[in-house]
């Protein structure tokens, strides 16, 4: 796939809420990092979730995510999430997502976004006015 927007870069601290028993952050904690980054990318937009949902009558929702866990991240870890828009369709979008520590990468992911109805979760087009902002 093709690059066709520049990255998105969204610094995270990891909290000693993020971490697990072994004193590394839990696996599914990464999720969230990537959550939180394609969240704030929509922000940089102008796309706030909760008024697309009220003015548009549709949300964004993960379909799919392939993640490659590389290195451990650590309590107080300063992290770097970086999101980039691969592919867009009418009704959904891929993003490339990366953690990283320093220049160290930590984790690597693709993430499928689809654009579903609020009404009955069945797909639905990006509304025009966010889309052209992609």
């Amino acid at each position: 796939m093709s690059e066709i927007a520049p990255a998105f870069d969204w610094p995270v601290r990891v909290y000693w809420e993020d971490t697990d028993a072994g004193g590394v952050v839990y696996y599914a904690n990464y999720l969230k990092f990537l959550e939180r980054a394609r969240s704030e990318w929509l922000r940089s937009l102008g796309v706030e979730q909760n008024e697309l949902a009220e003015r548009d009558g549709v949300v964004f929702v993960v379909r799919r995510v392939e993640a490659d866990y590389l290195r451990p991240a650590r309590f107080n870890d300063a992290l770097l999430v970086s999101s980039r828009l691969e592919s867009l369709g009418r009704a959904s979008l891929e993003m490339a997502q990366r953690i990283l520590r320093g220049e160290e990468p930590i984790l690597e992911a693709r993430v499928k976004v689809a654009c579903v109805s609020c009404r009955d979760f069945r797909p639905a087009k990006i509304p025009g006015h966010i889309f052209e902002r992609f």
